[in-house]
């Protein structure tokens, strides 16, 4: 179905149509986290000296932090609520705007919060890797999340060692199914007894280091099982040579290659990967179709500007598998392994343009 006019059609593929039921929950994912602005700088030949100033090539701005991931599901069809605190500045208003009107994201559960100002993040992208600074203020207690999370299919979290989160004992109480990243371990302990809430979660997908410091395991594959002893499904991203997940229920194992790209901007490309397995998850792909999906989406968004604004949408992924199937001597297992996305991709003649972080905010605006 292709829906909008003009130029500015956009392909819309609904994942989940053919499992979609009247007693369905009202939504497919819900998250609850930090919304920054993202201010993003390409294209640096280095990492900044000090005592030099360093000159840009490219420049965007876009909402970031979970917005990162909110856009990146809402993007592949699924319908996504988001719990945020937002500020009351013209940075709050922008990443509002861009989440709820051009993303079509539920922020019911949302807030802007009188007197607070927007975290801000500056990334600056460079060898393909990044570095950033923030700044921001922790938002009032009782924001973002409301006390009971809204009922949803999934929901993504991200954990932190030593902190419980309520919320998530309570959607998986409820039948959502917990997919969950974590964060790097600042206490140096590395403990999984420590991470109290993964015991309601469905899916765990950590990086290889952070796989190999909480299990003691010397190689991300044997991480993945040791982990697959505690969640029943173990994800572990492997950078350039992509991914591998172990199903701890049925034994299943699958490890899909990365896609080679020329990174411009690798800002929030972990949050699209997760978006992606989601997606698949929630579709009931198999396990190396999920994998491979997650790599695809990942590796389009990082040829753009931005974190949630790089995410790809359904014209975009049919757009590269039109592309790929088209070149050379292409090499046959690799396009068998994409072979499913045939009877899921839109007929489109065109890649929708899909909203883009540029460098400033507030163009088209009134005075």
């Amino acid at each position: 179905m292709i829906d909008g006019e003009g130029p500015f059609r956009q392909a819309h593929v609904d994942p989940l149509a053919g499992l979609r039921t009247a007693d369905d929950p009202p939504w497919d994912v819900y998250l609850t986290g930090t919304v920054f602005l993202d201010i993003i700088f390409t294209g640096l030949d280095s990492a900044p000296v000090r005592g030099t100033e360093s000159w840009a090539r490219g420049m965007g701005s876009s909402p970031g932090g979970v917005a990162n991931m909110a856009t990146a599901l809402a993007r592949l069809g699924l319908r996504t609520s988001l719990a945020a605190a937002f500020g009351d500045d013209h940075y709050g208003e922008y990443c509002w705007d861009a989440l709820e009107q051009g993303e079509r994201i539920d922020l019911g559960p949302s807030r802007t919060v009188p007197g607070w100002h927007s975290p801000v993040t500056v990334s600056m992208a460079y060898e393909g890797e990044r570095t950033m600074v923030s700044h921001g203020h922790e938002p009032p207690h009782e924001e973002p999340a409301p006390e009971y999370p809204p009922h949803a299919r999934a929901a993504v979290a991200s954990l932190t060692p030593g902190v419980r989160a309520p919320w998530i004992e309570q959607a998986a109480g409820r039948g959502t199914r917990i997919f969950a990243d974590v964060g790097w371990d600042d206490t140096g302990r590395w403990d999984l007894a420590g991470l109290a809430d993964l015991a309601y979660c469905e899916a765990f997908l950590p990086n290889a280091e952070e796989a190999m410091r909480y299990t003691g395991a010397d190689c991300p594959r044997a991480a993945a099982h040791a982990l697959a002893e505690h969640v029943p499904l173990a994800v572990v991203t492997l950078g350039s040579d992509g991914a591998y997940a172990v199903d701890g229920r049925s034994g299943e194992s699958a490890e899909v290659p990365a896609i080679a790209v020329e990174a411009l901007d690798p800002t929030g490309a972990g949050d699209v990967f997760v978006a992606g397995f989601v997606t698949g998850t929630l579709a009931g792909w198999p396990l190396a179709d999920r994998l491979a999906f997650a790599g695809l989406t990942a590796a389009l968004s990082v040829q753009e500007f931005g974190g949630s604004l790089s995410a790809p949408g359904w014209s975009e992924i049919a757009a590269w598998w039109r592309r790929v199937q088209s070149v050379d001597d292409q090499d046959p297992a690799a396009l068998d392994r994409y072979a499913f996305l045939e009877g899921l991709l839109p007929e489109v003649t065109r890649p929708w343009p899909l909203r883009r972080a540029v460098p400033t905010i507030g163009f088209g605006r009134s005075a």
